[in-house]
């Protein structure tokens, strides 16, 4: 690991009332003073207490470059470890660029993305999975993905798997030794009591593994594409729900004839909200490519919300939609519930039959009414009513969840050993490589190119 003081700025690069330019590594106090100045004459910034803020100025030799605040935290008493020092100045562009490169010109060299993070884990003050989770707070886009990335941040993850982990070193080391020393060290009846561990381990392993289902729709929201007839109401929901005029609402049947997409947020729970054009039998060559790709979403999404025009009959249009609702996840909004009804709730529900729709909503994108009814539907259907923080643990990064397979594969293989029989040693052959799979999830044992990899995706300053 390069052992060089790196800098960079750690807040976002835009107008804002402070900056903070971060330095960390065994000079980060000796390249803070050659460019600190106290307004009195006060001991160099090497020479105060760990933990202090310092009010002062930057200079470029005898250049005034911006009145800061500086925080000293000396290692390994800092979130890298190693000594940092925190320059908060005025948060303008140009301010914060010209103190980073005041910086760099007297000792330090740009931090790469991710660096701090990964000089942390490296250093030992984090595993793999809370640095992980770092980068999960920062992306997070709703309320579930923010409390799910600081209970990793926390440690929750690495707490489970490193509870596994030591359950299964002792039982390869019981094995070991007692093959090594048959006299003393019986296994007697040892098949047994592995195969009730193993049990438990595998019912942990996999609840993690379900668990990142809900994990993939907190962080990267639920794909939601939005069906129906022309001139059902499609884009008017798409413009209630994003809280804005993102699709042209007109009386005339096939106005949106392309793919309009916007990220919602609806109480906590993120949908990615994809508009198509309304799907009809048609002789106009541009609507009928935006039908074909209406249909093309459909079969890959996580959702369907079906708009059906309460004020009009169902025809066979809705007989052509209704099949892209087979095996899909789907809710039914009855919309221009404000206006007298043609179709209804009985009605659609004769129609549907056997379809996997969950729920029929009557809404008003006009009066902005069912909503509330929507959101609840959402999380009977993706989050079993309810999601909780307080013992529940989601895992939301695909590495770890390939990692978690690899080891329930592992383990997997010991209980096929366990049922034919086979000698020990085979045991132990098959739980040190689902140990070896849990640790990579902690960053126990991955190489080098994962690290830089996994690091080289954070923001520059983190």
């Amino acid at each position: 690991m390069k052992k060089d003081t790196i800098a960079a700025i750690s807040t976002a690069v835009s107008e804002s009332g402070i900056g903070i330019i971060r330095i960390s590594g065994e000079e980060a106090f000796a390249v803070a003073d050659r460019v600190y100045r106290s307004p009195g004459k006060k001991k160099s910034l090497s020479e105060q207490p760990t933990h202090t803020i310092h009010y002062g100025y930057i200079y470029d030799g005898d250049k005034f470059v911006d009145e800061v605040l500086v925080m000293l935290m000396r290692g390994p008493r800092s979130f890298t470890a190693e000594d940092t020092v925190e320059i908060n100045c005025h948060g303008g562009v140009y301010a914060m660029k010209q103190v980073l490169e005041t910086v760099v010109k007297h000792g330090a060299r740009p931090a790469e993305p991710g660096e701090f993070t990964k000089r942390a884990f490296l250093n030992g003050r984090i595993d793999l999975s809370r640095a992980e989770a770092v980068i999960d707070v920062i992306q997070a886009k709703n309320e579930y993905a923010l409390k799910s990335a600081l209970g990793q941040l926390r440690g929750a993850v690495q707490k489970k798997i490193r509870g596994i982990r030591e359950e299964i070193l002792y039982q390869i080391a019981f094995i070991e030794s007692a093959l090594d020393d048959p006299e003393h060290i019986s296994l007697e009846g040892y098949p047994e009591q592995l195969e009730e561990k193993n049990q438990g381990w595998l019912q942990e392993i996999e609840k993690l593994i379900a668990s990142s289902e809900n994990g993939k729709i907190m962080t990267e929201g639920i794909k939601t594409v939005i069906v129906g007839k022309p001139n059902a109401g499609k884009s008017s929901l798409l413009n209630l729900l994003s809280g804005e005029e993102r699709a042209i609402v007109t009386e005339i049947a096939g106005t949106t004839r392309d793919i309009l997409e916007e990220t919602v947020n609806i109480h906590g729970i993120t949908l990615r909200l994809i508009d198509t054009a309304g799907i009809r039998n048609t002789e106009d060559v541009v609507e009928r490519i935006g039908v074909s790709r209406a249909r093309e979403y459909a079969e890959d999404a996580d959702l369907l919300l079906y708009v059906v025009d309460s004020s009009t009959p169902l025809d066979e249009n809705d007989e052509e939609i209704m099949e892209l609702l087979k095996g899909k996840k789907a809710v039914l909004l009855l919309n221009k519930s404000d206006l007298k009804p043609v179709t209804t709730e009985e009605m659609l529900e004769s129609r549907l039959g056997a379809l996997d729709v969950q729920r029929i909503i009557p809404v008003s994108a006009k009066e902005q009414t069912g909503i509330e009814e929507l959101e609840q539907a959402l999380k009977d259907l993706f989050f079993e009513g309810k999601l909780s923080f307080n013992d529940e643990i989601y895992i939301t990064n695909m590495r770890q969840k390939a990692d978690l397979m690899s080891a329930r594969d592992s383990l997997r293989q010991v209980q096929e050993s366990l049922d034919m029989q086979m000698p020990e040693d085979f045991y132990s052959i098959d739980l040190m490589n689902a140990y070896e799979a849990l640790g990579e999830i902690l960053g126990e044992s991955v190489g080098e190119d994962l690290v830089n990899e996994i690091f080289s995706k954070f923001c520059m300053g983190k």
